[in-house]
């Protein structure tokens, strides 16, 4: 039987190299040290000293974007100040630029008179005036296309062959105004078809015709300036940009110097119902619409006199558009004019002008 003394000693004796282990440890003096780092260039590297250095650069890196930011907001100032200082003198320049154009559309209207109605938006500038002379009496229209969307050429019904009123085309549209346009032709089926070239939106309604029997081609370039003319082939025309356009005849004005007027037009009729379009020297139009009261050739205006009048009020080019009981004058809904057929006449074309 083991008994508890026996126990006690066994494991004294299993754990007495334990005990004796722990005491040796615990009696000797441990010293462990930390191996130094070596640079490339076998250099002592210090923790410590390195911290500083980066924290130095990056007190450098903080204060350089600083100046960067610094730089760059007073560069953005400098370049707010130099960019209204710009559009100041731009737009001081553009309005010294304007300063001819104002005083010479100043003159010209002067030579009209005071307008009895205007229409004036981003699209165009168009003034109404009363012509009183000695042998007739008529109405003029001033216009200044500012966009390509003032003005348009339209067929009657917009169908090739087809005709309505100049207040119809108007009403039709939402223009603010309307002038007849060129001339043209029936066929036994009742069809109106416009006289030889016609353009729309720059394309040949039905080709070209040359000119023939004195006929004129009337119309806008694609920059909105009056062109016209006879011309014998299209290239001739083509080189005008043409945009719009009709035939009719004669050309009154080129340049500022009179036309010869054919002779069959001196006379027949001597006097009637006309519509003029002429142009200024800054492209500005100008509508001469006159009255008439029957197809006799009493009443109405020649076209020599009306050769006169547009040198008078400055008219550089000038030509004459189909009239009689053609010539119609809307404008702001109301038909101004007083058409010589004493009703108005259905047409093939028509200039109508947009606010």
């Amino acid at each position: 039987m083991i008994t508890v003394r026996q126990v006690n000693r066994l494991l004294l004796l299993a754990c007495a190299p334990f005990f004796g282990a722990m005491i040796w440890l615990l009696s000797i003096h441990v010293s462990i040290q930390i191996p130094q780092l070596v640079t490339e260039k076998n250099e002592t590297f210090s923790i410590h000293s390195e911290a500083l250095s980066i924290n130095q650069r990056l007190d450098q890196a903080k204060a350089n974007a600083v100046l960067t930011k610094s730089t760059i907001e007073q560069y953005f100032k400098l370049y707010e100040q130099s960019a209204g200082t710009v559009a100041a003198l731009l737009k001081n320049a553009s309005a010294q630029a304007s300063i001819p154009n104002m005083i010479y559309d100043g003159r010209i209207s002067a030579k009209l008179g005071t307008p009895s109605r205007q229409a004036v938006s981003g699209n165009i500038d168009a003034k109404l005036y009363t012509i009183n002379e000695a042998n007739y009496s008529g109405y003029a229209l001033k216009v200044n296309l500012k966009s390509d969307k003032a003005v348009k050429l339209v067929l009657g019904k917009d169908k090739y062959g087809g005709s309505e009123t100049t207040y119809d085309a108007v009403r039709r549209y939402g223009a603010i105004a309307g002038v007849n346009a060129g001339g043209f032709a029936d066929d036994s089926r009742g069809n109106r078809f416009p006289q030889d070239t016609t353009v729309i939106n720059g394309k040949y309604v039905s080709g070209f015709f040359p000119s023939n029997n004195d006929t004129v081609f009337i119309g806008l370039s694609k920059d909105r300036k009056l062109i016209g003319g006879k011309f014998n082939q299209q290239s001739e025309l083509d080189k005008l940009g043409p945009l719009m356009g009709s035939t009719f005849v004669p050309t009154l004005l080129k340049n500022g110097n009179k036309q010869i007027i054919p002779v069959r037009w001196q006379t027949s009729p001597g006097r009637a119902s006309r519509t003029i379009v002429g142009s200024y020297k800054n492209d500005q139009l100008l509508f001469l619409v006159t009255d008439g009261y029957d197809e006799s050739g009493n009443s109405g205006a020649t076209l020599a006199e009306l050769q006169d009048k547009l040198l008078q009020l400055g008219v550089k080019d000038a030509y004459n558009l189909d009239g009689g009981g053609s010539s119609t004058l809307v404008f702001d809904g109301n038909v101004i004019n007083h058409p010589s057929d004493g009703r108005l006449r259905p047409l093939a074309t028509h200039f109508l002008f947009f606010k």
